[in-house]
């Protein structure tokens, strides 16, 4: 018989978040489940919160940034035993067939299942997922803060993989918040010249000391302009329209300008500049399971952890109302205080 799993849910959209327990049932096949002892909140959560993509179901349970130990491990799952302490994001499950899986992007899948999307999230005392998404923490890192690295983490290393970054490369990262301060400590690390574009003087300083070389006032067009023809990869961390032309100006020939920031606006972008320097946009999801680990492991190596603040998750309330003001820096944990 599963234990009753105690949460924290909205029962509606942009309401306040509410003590809440529910019955998961058996184990499904290949399932293992958390006991949950820390998980980010993301912006992700908010969007969810609040259905701003129209996706949410009620009662909603946020939370895809977790760390814990496993519990309960089905029969057919595999690589996890009780005990072992593994962290989640975005995905718990894909179909492990079509030729994403098969090739080893099973975060591309056309069935992968968000951990929030349609079934309860980390903002509770257990969670559950498909083994394959589950990944073990390397010792090296704390895990009271690693929580965010399943899903900001991720989402700004997967890009560095997947577009072919070089250590010899010029790169640049717009918006240095939960994303971007992430970004700059992997590039840096990966031996990448790193600019900060950032529209606050006041952030300058926090740029250089996470790990940029220098940084550029994205608000002044005089400095865009001066930067023209200077990189090799420019990564936008941001959700917000931008003059997108001036940023494809700033890349080299052959240079990518790549978003991970959901920007729900149409992005205007002139084709000209792409076609003469053989520029190119794109962008990109969480990474695959693989490529999770490959992050874990380069953490580890590197030293590399997000900068948080932490709330018990008793006070989730008070840590949302945080992340909405924007005062976060730049990642928030909840640490469980439910009973298991």
């Amino acid at each position: 018989m599963s234990t009753p799993i105690q949460a924290y849910a909205a029962m509606a959209a942009k309401q306040a978040l509410q003590p809440f327990e529910y019955t998961p049932g058996p184990l499904g096949e290949g399932q293992v489940e958390i006991a949950v002892e820390s998980c980010g909140i993301c912006h992700s959560d908010l969007s969810m919160l609040d259905n701003e993509w129209g996706m949410t179901t009620y009662p909603f349970v946020p939370g895809h940034e977790i760390v814990g130990r496993i519990v309960a491990v089905d029969d057919h799952a595999k690589r996890h035993k009780p005990g072992d302490r593994v962290g989640l994001g975005w995905y718990s499950s894909s179909c492990g067939s079509c030729a994403c899986c098969l090739s080893g992007s099973q975060n591309l899948c056309a069935l992968a299942g968000g951990t929030i999307v349609g079934r309860h999230g980390g903002f509770a005392s257990r969670v559950r997922s498909h083994w394959t998404w589950v990944s073990p923490l390397p010792e090296a890192l704390e895990a009271a803060s690693a929580g965010p690295l399943f899903c900001g983490g991720i989402t700004v290393f997967n890009p560095i993989v997947q577009c072919g970054v070089q250590p010899t490369d010029r790169v640049a990262v717009i918006g240095i918040g939960g994303l971007g301060h992430l970004a700059l400590k992997f590039l840096r690390a990966w031996g990448c010249e790193v600019t900060a574009f950032t529209s606050s003087g006041l952030k300058r300083q926090e740029a250089l000391s996470l790990g940029a070389h220098q940084t550029l006032d994205s608000r002044d067009s005089s400095e865009l302009a001066k930067a023209a023809g200077s990189f090799d990869f420019i990564l936008n961390t941001t959700n917000v329209g931008l003059d997108w032309n001036s940023y494809i100006a700033a890349l080299k020939p052959k240079g990518r300008l790549h978003t991970v920031g959901a920007v729900l606006e149409p992005m205007a972008i002139a084709a000209f500049p792409l076609i003469m320097g053989q520029r190119s946009v794109s962008g990109s999801p969480l990474g695959s399971p693989a490529t999770v680990d490959t992050m874990l492991e380069f953490c580890a190596r590197h030293r590399i952890a997000p900068v948080t603040e932490s709330f018990p998750l008793s006070r989730v309330n008070d840590a949302l109302d945080h992340l909405r003001s924007g005062k976060a820096r730049y990642r928030v944990v909840l640490t469980n205080d439910l009973s298991n």
